[in-house]
């Protein structure tokens, strides 16, 4: 066989390959609608294909009046529980709320306050990574993106469990407790390793603290000088009780719940979900709405100027602006049309924050993004549907407001769904029973085999 010499030449083989590739590989709309096929699986009106039930999350956004969807308010609830009344209940006893969701979505039912500090304790005790595992694991093998070390980290603790595949509840029990305690330090670890080796920048490792809930914990790791106040903590909690949890059929739920059905390890599934997440068309949205607004901020001269505003959104959804995918990021979502109540919810708080920190002229782009977007969408493409900010538009202006790096806006959305994530593998493993198998159908084709000396 021929060896390709050089880059040039590989470059060329390859697009060759492709267009190889391309020639005998399609698959046109009709025929997604002659078999009746729901990609995506989404129904005809957007909605998703029903595959399974579940106690753990509800997410409304929509009514069905004869047949048509309907808009209507965003709600958000877990097992039960309005999320605004979560955090509600929280700011009136001036209280961290995160664990309390932990211990929510995986058991069913808000904990006493018995449960509540033996479930901060439980996660104090496991945020410490096996021994020589940063070593080893981390240090040795520095990633250039997180997301990709999260979800190495995950499968290689598989060797670290002296029980990794035993499917009982008690184990996996054990497991998920121990994986949503170590998310957030296997996250400041190899943003540490990457400012070494990339950036050229020094690492600091800071020991955790017994009083610090898991948003002081972040913030304790990633502040050179420890030092954070409470309400930036609260804020930073707030962020990961809205992104704890959303559905089984998010597609980084779903990828936990397939795999757990295949009746795999917990690191195997977890580690899949993280890969999901990393998707810009998931998890990675938030960071792409920070690469947008960078672009608009850089090409538009008055950030006041609706018209100037308006007119760029345009271009970006006509594919001649910002990377081209005709995408506005952060505005609207599968489920929810006339608000997202997450984005709700982190509006009203990065507020308060932009007027703080001195944010107030990004703040007020943002908002006008969000009011300009639906119009220009309409405009553009001709569709009356209804879109509305979804959770990544704000989250990432939430994140730098709070000093997070730009490298942990989706890692930080991992950290906060694994607790959701192991709530529906074990919901997986106790009540599901059936190994998840849709069906794809064979598109018929008039092919015989042929010798090669005749082909």
């Amino acid at each position: 066989m021929k060896r390709l010499n050089n880059e040039s030449e590989t470059s060329t083989t390859v697009q060759e390959l492709c267009a190889e590739y391309r020639a005998h590989n399609s698959v046109s709309q009709d025929e997604y609608e002659k078999y009746r096929v729901k990609r995506g699986l989404r129904n005809a009106d957007g909605t998703g294909v029903m595959a399974g039930l579940t106690h753990v999350c509800n997410v409304h956004g929509y009514l069905i009046n004869d047949g048509d969807r309907v808009p209507d308010v965003g709600k958000l609830t877990y097992r039960g529980i309005n999320v605004l009344d979560i955090v509600a209940g929280c700011e009136a006893e001036d209280r961290f709320a995160f664990e309390e969701v932990v211990w929510l979505l995986v058991f069913g039912k808000l904990p006493t306050p018995r449960q509540f500090h033996r479930i901060c304790g439980l996660l104090y005790d496991n945020r410490e990574l096996p021994e020589y595992f940063p070593e080893d694991v981390i240090m040795k093998n520095p990633s250039r993106d997180i997301m990709n070390k999260l979800a190495r980290s995950v499968l290689s603790l598989y060797s670290y469990d002296d029980d990794p595949d035993d499917l009982s509840l008690e184990n996996n029990m054990r497991q998920s407790i121990s994986l949503i305690a170590r998310m957030p330090s296997i996250m400041s670890y190899a943003y540490q390793v990457k400012r070494r080796h990339f950036d050229r920048e020094s690492m600091f490792f800071h020991p955790y603290e017994p009083n610090h809930c898991t948003a002081e914990a972040i913030l304790n790791a990633l502040r050179p000088d420890k030092k954070f106040t409470r309400e930036e903590a609260k804020l930073l909690d707030l962020c990961m009780v809205l992104h704890a949890e959303h559905g089984g059929g998010n597609n980084s739920t779903f990828t936990t719940r397939v795999l757990t059905s295949a009746g795999t390890d917990i690191y195997s599934a977890i580690g899949a979900a993280v890969g999901s997440l990393k998707g810009f068309r998931h998890g990675g949205a938030n960071h792409r709405v920070r690469m947008m607004m960078e672009d608009i901020m850089t090409n538009v001269a008055d950030w006041e100027d609706e018209d100037e505003v308006s007119k760029y959104l345009e271009k970006i959804l006509r594919k001649e602006a910002a990377d081209h995918s005709g995408l506005i990021y952060g505005m609207g979502h599968a489920i929810y049309t006339l608000s997202d109540p997450r984005a709700v919810l982190l509006k009203a708080k990065a507020k308060g924050l932009a007027k703080e920190k001195g944010f107030d002229k990004k703040m007020a782009l943002y908002e006008l993004v969000e009011k300009l977007s639906p119009v220009a969408f309409k405009k553009v493409t001709g569709h009356d549907k209804v879109i509305s900010a979804n959770v990544d538009f704000y989250s990432g202006l939430v994140y730098e407001m709070l000093g997070i790096p730009e490298d942990l806006y989706t890692p930080m959305f991992a950290v906060s769904r694994i607790s959701g994530w192991c709530a529906h593998r074990i919901e997986e493993l106790t009540i599901g029973g059936r190994i998840m198998r849709p069906a794809y159908r064979a598109l018929p084709t008039n092919q015989s085999y042929v010798p090669m000396n005749e082909r």
